[in-house]
């Protein structure tokens, strides 16, 4: 097995430039605002929180394991294994897979069912550079096929991979797979019309699911998992509609008379 290397985070500016741009834009505008204006700061804060929200659309994904051949090694890739969607620009999404450690492990499989995904335009890793940086050192993978061509247990959970949307790592696998602080970026072209927010929505109500196969645990096991649903954002929504409404009835509160001297 080889040593981890540190991840190489200078792909990952650009998944979140956009997001990036627009909140400083947001907070130009308010800082145009007169000092004295008669809009709470509580509520500009919470209007500019949400204002920004769509455009920092970015989301990490957990994974649940689905094989169950070993209890241990499924703990281990439910707690240390993610994938974060972003907007790669160009109308193209950037898939970032990650490995937090500090388990042995290494995801050697990428696996993708279905969606408004078009089809892979490139890869982040030792050699290739999709969006204009190589990624780690120690990951090679290939895209469009791979063996097995499909995710290992998936039947039991209905998981049929699209043709295509696959990528595994290149001989020795499991050294160059995803092994502890490494990554994959996997770039896919999008529908026409397709943005962000449609994959987000897609792994929200599970139209579009991601399934990888892992490797290299401790016991020489390997376990396959499928990402959980990102989570509604209803509760958040409410919750500042809450903060909001708080922070009108105390603004609209008069101030008590200072007695005169």
């Amino acid at each position: 097995m080889t040593q981890p290397h540190a991840r190489d985070r200078s792909f990952r500016r650009s998944s979140i430039r956009a997001g990036s741009r627009a909140y400083l834009e947001t907070r130009s505008g308010a800082g145009r605002l007169r000092s004295g204006s008669a809009i709470p700061k509580a509520i500009l804060a919470i209007g500019l929180l949400f204002a920004w929200a769509p455009a920092a659309q970015a989301v990490t994904v957990g994974f649940g394991c689905i094989t169950s051949n070993d209890a241990t090694d499924c703990a281990i890739g439910e707690a240390q294994l993610t994938v974060e969607v972003s907007d790669a620009g160009g109308g193209e999404v950037l898939f970032l897979f990650e490995n937090a450690g500090p388990a042995s492990s290494s995801i050697t499989g990428v696996f993708f069912d279905d969606g408004t995904l078009l089809g892979i335009s490139g890869l982040i890793d030792a050699d290739d550079d999709a969006l204009g940086s190589f990624g780690d050192p120690g990951v090679d993978f290939s895209a469009g096929s791979g063996s097995p061509p499909e995710l290992p247990g998936g039947n039991a959970v209905g998981f049929q991979t699209t043709v295509g949307f696959l990528a595994d790592s290149d001989p020795p696998t499991a050294p160059n797979g995803v092994q502890p602080l490494e990554s994959l970026g996997v770039v896919f072209a999008l529908q026409s019309g397709g943005v962000l927010a449609d994959v987000i929505d897609e792994l929200t109500d599970g139209t579009l699911r991601i399934g990888i196969h892992v490797q290299d645990f401790a016991g020489g096991g390997s376990e396959s998992f499928v990402n959980l649903p990102v989570p509604e954002p209803g509760a958040s929504l409410l919750l500042g509609l809450g903060l909001m409404a708080l922070a009108g009835r105390r603004a609209s509160r008069p101030h008590p008379r200072r007695p005169r001297t």
